[in-house]
């Protein structure tokens, strides 16, 4: 015999029905109301806490325009960042990143990593000589602004790059303004804090492009390991191709001398192990001709005749080239170029043998590995 259910029963069976229905609708509700809330107001205590950051750099200033937050993708976006150096004669930004995306790196959570990847988007760094100099011969412990910077990433970098950047040297006091450029900048990090582990020696991969003053072409390619606390380095670059017109300022400033026409090359190699560099830098001057000015005064015409007599003289006749190889070796401490190689090479390049306009391939990881140990 089937008892039948009393009302009370009825009654609470119902309810908790009900209950269980409202509960189905109420939390993912109270779940949005939570990333919501946590979306509108966590920008705002992100952008206080890297104004703070910026603020706290010492000898410098900056603030950023806005941050963008996604909670889902666990990313967000800083507009606009800037940072100047106090007291500094002009307003030009060292640092001016114009959009920079942050985001966790989920390829590597794969592998037991927590690491970032870091996108800069048409970013600016402008070194103004007159103004780095300010208070540094007064407080040369000024803490380095790009350790205060590494705070605003809460994670180590597994990957870096840079989207259509600028690197700039400029000083004022220069008559005419020195203004050497980078433009363009193209770089692509990986692995930089090892996540990927491989039997090589140096893990992270580093490539990068740029057009230099000059319409010259820049390209650097190389190998590191940023785990270790000094760095190991195997890496090359070269510019080619670059107006010999474009170094008139810089050359006129500090040489004395300009150029009608020409080509400037240069190509280098380096590389660092344990804290010991070696390396060479092969500076290439291409078809190149001197300019003197009317207005040049007697000491500067006799200076330029003196200059061209033996560019003229050491150049090499089959290549039309003026050239040197400058080796470069030692401690990082106490990097030194050998004069009377750097000498005798000018020579090489004139009368016995022609550099080639290329990277040389004759430096290794291992011949830096091998000279720390000796």
């Amino acid at each position: 015999m089937v008892k039948k259910e009393n009302k009370n029963t009825r009654y609470m069976r119902t309810k908790k029905r009900s209950m269980l229905r409202k509960k189905r609708f109420l939390i993912p509700i109270a779940i949005l109301t939570i990333l919501i809330t946590a979306r509108i107001v966590l920008p705002y205590f992100v952008k206080n806490y890297v104004n703070t950051v910026l603020a706290d750099i010492p000898g410098y200033y900056g603030e950023v325009a806005d941050i963008d937050i996604s909670l889902i993708t666990g990313k967000y976006v800083i507009n606009n960042l800037f940072l100047n150096k106090l007291d500094a004669n002009t307003q030009i930004p060292v640092l001016d990143l114009e959009k920079t995306d942050i985001s966790i790196a989920w390829s590597a959570l794969v592998k037991g990593k927590i690491v970032s990847e870091v996108i800069l988007t048409r970013p600016q760094f402008i070194y103004v000589f007159e103004d780095q100099q300010i208070n540094e011969a007064k407080d040369p412990d000024f803490d380095d602004w790009s350790k205060a910077l590494t705070d605003l990433v809460p994670i180590n970098i597994n990957h870096l790059e840079i989207i259509n950047g600028k690197a700039s040297f400029v000083q004022l006091a220069a008559d005419p303004n020195i203004d050497l450029q980078l433009n363009h900048i193209e770089l692509n990090a990986t692995n930089l804090r090892n996540v990927i582990r491989t039997g090589s020696e140096l893990p992270s991969k580093v490539e990068a492009t740029a057009v230099s003053i000059g319409n010259g072409n820049f390209v650097l390619d190389g190998k590191m390991d940023l785990v270790k606390k000094i760095p190991d380095v195997d890496m090359s670059f070269s510019l080619e191709n670059a107006s010999a017109l474009a170094l008139n300022d810089f050359t006129t400033h500090y040489a004395g001398i300009d150029f009608a026409e020409g080509e400037f090359n240069v190509f280098s190699e380096i590389a660092i192990a344990n804290g010991y560099l070696t390396g060479y830098l092969k500076p290439l001057l291409k078809d190149s001709k001197l300019i003197s000015a009317e207005q040049d005064g007697f000491l500067n015409t006799l200076w330029e005749g003196f200059v061209g007599f033996f560019k003229f003289l050491l150049k090499n006749k089959g290549n039309n080239t003026l050239a040197t190889k400058v080796p470069i070796s030692g401690d990082l401490n106490q990097v030194e170029s050998k004069v009377w190689p750097t000498v005798w090479n000018i020579f090489k390049n004139g009368w016995i043998e022609a550099f080639q306009g290329s990277v040389d391939n004759e430096i290794d990881f291992k011949d830096a590995e091998k000279a720390s140990k000796s």
